[in-house]
């Protein structure tokens, strides 16, 4: 299997903070000699329900990831981590500009009250202005008319993906998948409240404050939000 190379310039950028001078391809074969690869994750349960007879809205976002300011864009999806005690599910909210998680939401089910507490989550901590694009695909939990309301009350634009094209949706699948490869695959959890406490730490210190992201300039999404506030203020 052959090693991811953002992996590679991670650890490489990482190493440089760290004061040592190490060019990307070394680490990539220092990597590669001592057996260390990406995990790949293996979807095999369905979270969403996307064949309901509710409206859905129009793909506003359209791939659209980069984006020039914090609570601009916000993407959403549900993911499931297996414990002893039965499924437990986690809705995110991401802001696009610094892909931080801005809310999330754990629950034994998949409801419309899972995504709410999550946007309310991130509407309450981020205080966007009116106008904010919220993006998600067409589950029936986003579809709801209670979802739908709370966007016309928060006054965002609703934007779903095209049907069953996950890529509408690359960056919150990508963030569901790293933290399966780096916390939940890695651990068997006895019950659903170890998870929840798992999490909550790998979410709110681990990605949000620590891991570091080649797409916002190989900096953490704490710190990217950050600077960006700063800057305004300099300005």
């Amino acid at each position: 299997m052959a090693l991811s190379s953002d992996t590679a310039a991670l650890f490489a950028h990482k190493l440089r903070e760290e004061g040592w001078v190490v060019a990307t391809k070394t680490v990539a074969k220092l990597m590669k000699a001592m057996g260390l690869r990406s995990r790949v994750v293996k979807k095999y349960k369905a979270t969403t329900n996307s064949k309901h007879n509710q409206p859905v809205y129009d793909n506003v976002l359209n791939r659209q990831f980069q984006v020039d300011a914090p609570n601009r864009v916000w993407v959403t999806d549900i993911t499931y981590v297996a414990t002893k005690q039965g499924w437990v599910y986690l809705a995110s909210v991401m802001d696009l500009f610094s892909r931080k998680i801005v809310g999330w939401s754990m629950g034994s089910r998949m409801t419309k009250e899972l995504v709410l507490d999550a946007l309310d989550m991130a509407y309450k901590r981020q205080k966007p202005k009116p106008g904010l694009v919220h993006h998600s695909d067409r589950g029936s939990q986003y579809a709801s008319t209670e979802y739908r309301e709370r966007l016309d009350s928060y006054e965002m634009i609703g934007s779903m993906s095209r049907k069953g094209n996950c890529y509408d949706n690359a960056c919150i699948e990508s963030f569901h998948s790293v933290i399966k490869k780096e916390l939940v695959y890695l651990t068997t959890f006895q019950t659903r409240q170890q998870a929840y406490e798992a999490i909550h730490s790998y979410i709110e210190l681990e990605y949000n404050r620590i891991r570091i992201h080649s797409s916002i300039g190989y900096l953490t999404p704490h710190l990217c939000e950050k600077r960006y506030y700063e800057q305004q203020q300099v300005a």
